[in-house]
């Protein structure tokens, strides 16, 4: 088996997209995580989240942005794909990214309390899984993290 080449030239960039959409979300009252999914280069994909706007649990940013490339690619799988999102994937998504079979996960922030990429459990690296997707955390990890701080502190001050 080759090892995979992994071109990082673009992950800044994309993650700024991943950004934008996040501070759309917020200006809407969402939690802002924005999610940006791409293959060969193009963008196939992107959301944020909203799940109080569609009164919708499953309506993280990843799954919108899984959703529409997929419907762009009119294919429920996306292999060689890329997904950006300013943070950690909790579990219901990190299953969805592994059932997309898309190939690497490029993530913000950290999410201590539900991220299981890294924080808690390391799911992508289980033995159990049929498909193996690449990760790497940290990317603008500063930003990512800032907007989400700024949107709790605002939220709290509200009351």
């Amino acid at each position: 088996m080759r090892p995979r080449i992994i071109d990082r030239s673009r992950d800044e960039e994309f993650m700024r997209l991943a950004l934008t959409l996040a501070a759309q979300g917020a200006a809407l009252g969402e939690v802002p995580v924005g999610a940006v999914l791409v293959q060969h280069g193009e963008v196939l994909g992107q959301g944020f989240n909203r799940p109080i706007i569609d009164s919708d649990p499953s309506a993280h940013a990843e799954m919108i942005a899984i959703r529409a490339a997929a419907q762009a690619a009119n294919n429920y799988r996306l292999p060689g794909s890329t997904l950006y999102v300013t943070l950690e994937p909790c579990s219901m998504c990190a299953g969805l990214i592994v059932h997309s079979r898309i190939e690497r996960v490029v993530f913000g922030a950290l999410e201590p309390k539900a991220g299981v990429v890294q924080s808690q459990g390391q799911f992508f690296t289980q033995g159990f899984l049929n498909h193996r997707v690449l990760f790497e955390g940290g990317v603008l990890a500063e930003a990512c993290g800032a907007i989400l701080s700024e949107f709790f502190k605002a939220r709290r001050a509200k009351g």
